[in-house]
């Protein structure tokens, strides 16, 4: 049984509103049509748009990871001597 949403979804975007390479998005990861229509979209098709830009985040990562494994979120340790 699913859980029914109770509150509106709200939009992922986060202000980058940036098209990558394949066309999505770089801040929320949604499509061009995702954008456009997301005020007239269903809160259940919102709610698997959402899912899929989730998924999308995180094949990027792993893309840009396998690519240069030192570029993506890897910390520096910084000399207690600088």
């Amino acid at each position: 049984m699913q859980q029914l949403e109770i509150f509106q979804i709200e939009s992922p975007c986060i202000g980058v509103c940036q098209a990558g390479p394949r066309g999505y998005c770089l801040g929320c990861y949604r499509s061009r049509e995702e954008r456009l229509h997301w005020v007239k979209l269903e809160d259940e098709v919102k709610s698997k748009i959402v899912k899929a830009c989730a998924l999308r985040k995180k094949r990027a990562f792993a893309r840009k990871r396998s690519q240069d494994p030192l570029s993506v979120d890897t910390p520096t340790q910084g000399s207690l001597l600088d």
